[in-house]
């Protein structure tokens, strides 16, 4: 029997991981699984790394991998930013490059979660947080991820609706509580 897929979330992490902590590949497979188990759809921006092993994870639980590709066709996805196209049920090819294949993509997902990271995986953040979506932050991995729980209160703004936590599963089913009470489900 196939779950019922009921919530997008979008992994967002980096795609040159040599920075990340050392299991941080590990720990992206492993919320790759559980947004599948737990009922999700997984958006990543269809690239290597963090977004990458993430789809690993969830194509193993039978989950949904949707990516969102800044090339505007699979030739230019493989040949020009030479990225991954197994793993991903559907590649939508934005055209938009970087930065607004990352507007998209996370304007299209209920939640985001943040997994190490650099200067993208920032950008995707900081959309998610000025669109007020819920973020996971899976924290421990290196990068982006640990370091916005320090620059939140610098930015003056509020926490918003973000979650921190080292657990891959606990992280999925907190995300998944504030999306829920945001959407209203019951």
């Amino acid at each position: 029997m196939s779950p019922i897929f009921r919530y997008r979330i979008c992994v967002s992490g980096a795609a040159e991981t040599s920075h990340c902590e050392k299991r941080a590949l590990i720990l992206a497979k492993e919320v790759g699984k559980e947004i599948a188990r737990q009922g999700g759809i997984l958006i990543t921006g269809a690239t290597t790394g963090i977004p990458y092993w993430a789809a690993i994870g969830a194509k193993e639980a039978n989950g949904l991998s949707i990516g969102f590709s800044p090339a505007a066709s699979e030739k230019a996805h493989i040949k020009t930013y030479r990225l991954p196209i197994d793993f991903f049920d559907v590649i939508v090819y934005t055209g938009f490059h970087y930065a607004g294949r990352n507007l998209l993509m996370t304007r299209a997902s209920d939640g985001i979660i943040v997994i190490c990271g650099r200067m993208g995986t920032l950008n995707e953040f900081t959309i998610g947080f000025e669109d007020r979506k819920p973020i996971g932050v899976l924290e421990g991995t290196g990068g982006t991820a640990d370091e916005i729980k320090k620059l939140i209160p610098k930015m003056y703004r509020g926490w918003g609706k973000i979650v921190f936590e080292r657990d891959p599963k606990k992280l999925v089913k907190k995300l998944i509580e504030v999306i829920k009470k945001e959407r209203k489900i019951k």
